[in-house]
């Protein structure tokens, strides 16, 4: 029998992955990608593939596999093994050069949904709104600025913001902490495993996958207490009329879009 999972009744605030999670990944990050590639390669067309490959961008189609380098390992995790692959740079210049790419297209980001009303919906129910993202905090506070959100998140936190990177627990701590609350009374949202596998290594009160991003039913359903096709799925799981919800361990309970 499958395992039942139910909204905790102290439920305290909800964190969110960014990209594939709150911000639509190809439309916002392919172009980005691309350069971050060409500019490490130094101009090297052969070396520029290279790397788009190894760190999980098919170079024609632009599409990037779940749980690459791309899809959610941070900037220095990118910097590293592109350096490994033969580019010029230092991984110290790499870093450098990337975050300031990251962060000069960060305005430009394309949301999943309405955010705006998503959030407002969460906030009803006093629940408080965290970030937990592998890129660099600044990139992520001009993003929410730009989709108009920045005013209903409580915590933010990036590769950079000195609490660790994922999948380990240490973002999910350092929110409960602001939150004043235990990893139990969250919810963790993302696209990807390494966001699944901090809230399992916090020890968050749900897991909650959602299947707008690069990561699939496949590859998250083992980490998942619950998939939704995206975060506009979410009020309605929080709300259910006021009654916690059971739904199967890997279900995916928006049935009407995935």
């Amino acid at each position: 029998m499958k395992s039942m999972w139910t909204k905790p009744p102290d439920l305290k605030g909800v964190l969110f992955d960014k990209d594939g999670t709150l911000v639509d990944f190809s439309r916002t990050w392919t172009g980005i990608i691309k350069r971050s590639a060409r500019l490490a390669s130094a101009g090297n067309e052969t070396l520029e593939r290279e790397l788009l490959v190894a760190c999980g961008t098919d170079p024609v189609t632009g599409t990037t596999a779940p749980d690459s380098l791309f899809a959610s390992g941070n900037t220095r995790e990118i910097a590293e093994r592109m350096r490994q692959l033969g580019s010029p740079f230092t991984v110290a210049d790499l870093v450098r050069q990337m975050d300031e790419l990251f962060v000069s297209g960060s305005s430009d980001a394309v949301a999943i949904t309405d955010l705006a009303d998503v959030f407002e919906k969460i906030k009803s129910l006093g629940l408080l709104i965290g970030i937990a993202s592998s890129d660099n905090e600044a990139s992520i506070r001009i993003t929410l600025e730009a989709l108009g959100i920045a005013g209903t998140v409580d915590f933010v936190a990036g590769y950079d913001s000195g609490h660790g990177v994922k999948p380990e627990p240490g973002m999910v701590r350092a929110f409960c902490a602001h939150a004043g609350c235990t990893p139990s009374q969250v919810l963790l949202v993302g696209d990807n495993r390494h966001d699944l596998e901090m809230g399992r290594a916090a020890g968050c009160g749900g897991n909650i996958g959602v299947l707008s991003g690069t990561g699939t039913a496949a590859t998250l359903e083992t980490l998942a207490d619950v998939l939704l096709s995206d975060v506009g799925k979410l009020p309605d799981l929080l709300f259910d009329n006021g009654r916690s919800r059971s739904v199967p361990n890997g279900e995916i309970h928006d049935k009407t879009g995935h």
